[in-house]
């Protein structure tokens, strides 16, 4: 779901940009009289002919301006204003002029139509419903006065009969508008209401999503989803016949308007106009001309858009995409340098490899995500075709920087070899799930991975991956929901957390699963069986010399002193399971768990009421945990365990990982981070990949054996 609210994100917010004699994109909120169609472009509201052509701008206020609506008689608009700090109901002539306000409410006031006499303007507001605003429909006069509330007693989208003694309505205002052939309780047929005897017909009702209803005729038009995309479907009400009659399918159709025998409707930021009587839709060719600063390509600051970030292996620069740009940050000394410098392209995931030669990076320059590997500036980078176009997710290096390994949208893990190019499935993590947890985790020989991924009982195990052997082995037998592998860096211990009161979560789809308390403990696994407990019970004896005579020195533990030697990992799984012990730290809501240097591990605590998140070091040689920072929102540990870069409150630091900072310790300047913007380049990525969430993530049947078409098809 989180995905769906993303893409009306994307697509609530991008500003189509054209240049002079093209036609423009992204018109929305469309009205229509016999004559005129209006409609919202950057925030402003425009009018044009039936044909299209050239737009004449009626609105030129600095604040949104929406929702705009013709009335009956064609000579005004009504519309929503962000004016005076508020958002309220203003109308303002056709031929221009200043608007005049008609509410003065502080809530929310969103224009919905007019009264059949267009002597009052009809409004929602949540303005009388609490503890949540859900929306009621008023109609306040024209020449001024007292709002006075409709009879229904929650309403969305509604229209008068022609006569104006009935009123078609929809009652829920959908919180999730993206999520394509949603089935479930946002979801309530089309009403009519009688308003004198309040009798109350619905139309014919499958349990799809059916929204924005009009009546002309003898006719209610609306928009429904039932055929699998939101297409224009009518409903006569004398023959009680039900008839589709748009079939777009690659985008669905928004906001409905109707007059005068015709109805608009929005198709892929396009505006369309069907006969009332029949026919098919036909697009609008429409040009929006105007002095629009932001859409010539200029520069702009985006130190504070950062989607995504990493850290170099030492710590001297960090990592950061912005604004579709990754930018290499440097700890004290240099400039910041932006490496992709591509405009009208998303480039994301930034990640540096371990010896410190290479950063890679995904970028849809092509029109899929690709993995691109470049040097430290950037230079020449190289493609690598990646399996199943889609969208790829927490990119990680080897310590050998031979490997990286990544996931997809599909919940797919996946280890491609830098030299060749071949990707390799690594395995998958079980169920489409708002929350993700399997991602990468590389041992510090470069031979084995660790992941989570959900099991039949919808609990996490923590698994590794033998790259040799091309072979999966759980470690964690699925009795706790176990997450966030990390390895030492001595490669003798793999350190996770887990819950063993994680039970009523797994109903995500279930109310009832909602804030209920969920606490983790951290663990580590003794990977060798003949390598001792790091916790061991520890006894004080005196020591007692031993004579050398020219023999190589060695430690007390009698290994001969070799910090040069390779790392090599040994797992026995045999009796693993008895070789899991806890750490001595509090019961608490753990997450995102980090090696730093050998005995260290880093992890972070979610504490009631508080801002941000604190962090945690725990050192096996103490035998206990540190606090290092408060409110923090996310950190990454250097290759080399010796730094730390977090953010807190939008700020960004880079300080050593084995210490505890001071407040500005650190601290990173992003205010040179710019990069120069080319809206109209911008807009065509926009709708790309509002293009790639629709397929990826609307589209989807059977995912990994679980049967959501119900949800996604």
């Amino acid at each position: 779901m989180k995905r769906c609210i993303v893409l009306a994100q994307i697509i609530l917010v991008a500003l189509a940009v054209t240049a002079a004699g093209e036609e423009t994109r992204l018109l929305r909120d469309p009205s229509i009289s016999d004559t005129q169609i209006a409609f919202v472009y950057a925030n402003d509201i425009w009018i044009a002919g039936l044909d299209g052509g050239d737009a004449r701008r009626l609105t030129t206020f600095t604040g949104a301006e929406t929702n705009p609506h013709f009335s009956p008689d064609g000579t005004m608009i009504a519309f929503s204003g962000e004016y005076d700090g508020n958002v309220d109901v203003f109308v303002v002539p056709m031929a221009g002029g200043e608007p005049r306000r008609l509410t003065w409410h502080p809530a929310f006031d969103a224009v919905k139509g007019w009264t059949v006499d267009g002597k009052s303007v009809v409004f929602a507001s949540g303005r009388v419903n609490a503890p949540r605003p859900h929306l009621q429909f008023f109609t306040v006069p024209l020449e001024g006065g007292l709002p006075e509330r409709m009879p229904m007693p929650r309403v969305a989208e509604g229209n008068f009969s022609p006569d104006g003694k009935r009123f078609v309505y929809q009652a829920v205002d959908p919180w999730e508008v993206e999520w394509r052939n949603y089935r479930g309780g946002q979801n309530n047929p089309i009403r009519v209401l009688d308003l004198a005897s309040y009798d109350m017909e619905k139309l014919p009702w499958e349990g799809s999503r059916d929204m924005d209803p009009v009546w002309l005729g003898e006719t209610i038009f609306f928009l429904s989803d039932r055929d699998f995309a939101m297409n224009v479907w009518s409903y006569n009400l004398a023959t009680k016949e039900l008839t589709q009659r748009t079939r777009f399918t690659e985008f669905d159709c928004k906001n409905l308007d109707g007059a005068a025998g015709r109805l608009v409707i929005e198709n892929g930021g396009y505006l369309h106009v069907l006969d009332a009587s029949g026919g098919e839709p036909a697009k609008l060719s429409i040009t929006v001309r105007g002095d629009f600063p932001w859409a010539r390509p200029h520069w702009e600051s985006v130190g504070d858009q950062v989607a995504s970030y990493n850290l170099g292996p030492s710590g001297k620069r960090a990592l950061f995409s912005a604004r579709g740009d990754v930018f290499a940050v440097p700890a004290e000394k240099g400039n910041i340098r932006n490496l992709t410098r591509t405009s009208g392209v998303r480039d994301l995931a930034p990640a540096w490899s371990p010896d410190g030669a290479y950063v890679s990076w995904f970028s849809d320059e092509s029109g899929e995500y690709k993995l691109m590997i470049a040097d430290s500036f950037g230079k020449d980078p190289r493609v690598i075709d990646l399996k199943n176009a889609t969208f790829f997710y927490t990119p990680a290096w080897s310590p050998d920087s031979k490997q990286i390994a990544f996931g997809d949208t599909d919940r797919n893990l996946w280890v491609v070899d830098v030299a060749s190019g071949k990707a390799k499935l690594v395995d998958n993590e079980g169920s489409a799930h708002p929350e993700r947890v399997i991602y990468p985790e590389w041992a510090p020989d470069s031979k084995w991975i660790a992941y989570a991924r959900r099991l039949d009982n919808e609990y996490s195990a923590v698994f590794v991956y033998s790259i040799d052997k091309g072979k999966s082995y759980q470690l964690t037998d699925g009795m706790s929901d176990s997450r966030a592998p990390a390895w030492d860096k001595s490669g003798k211990y793999l350190y996770f957390i887990a819950s063993t009161d994680f039970g009523l979560n797994v109903g995500w789809l279930d109310m009832t699963s909602i804030e209920r308390p969920l606490n983790r403990a951290i663990y580590l696994v003794v990977l060798d069986a003949d390598e001792p407990s790091p916790l061991a019970p520890e006894s004080d004896e005196e020591s007692v010399k031993a004579e050398t005579d020219g023999e190589d020195k060695k430690d007390e533990d009698g290994d001969k002193e070799d910090e040069d030697e390779d790392v090599e990992v040994t797992i026995d799984f045999e009796g693993i399971d008895q070789r899991i012990i806890s750490l001595d730290v509090p019961v608490r809501n753990y997450s995102a768990v980090e090696a730093g240097e050998e005995g260290t591990v880093f992890y972070l605590e979610q504490v009631a009421n508080e801002d941000g998140m604190r962090l945690h070091r725990y050192s096996l040689e103490d035998r206990e945990a540190t606090e290092v920072l408060e409110g923090v929102g996310g950190y990454v540990i250097s290759a080399d365990g010796k730094k730390l870069l977090y953010s807190s409150n939008g700020r960004w630091a880079i300080v050593d990982a084995g210490k505890s900072p001071k407040p500005g310790d650190g601290k990173l300047d992003l205010s040179d981070m710019k990069m120069r913007v080319d809206p109209a380049a911008e807009w065509r990525q926009i709708f790309r990949e509002a293009w790639r969430y629709q397929r990826d993530y609307f589209y989807v049947e059977n995912v990994h054996g679980l049967d959501l078409d119900w949800v996604f098809k």
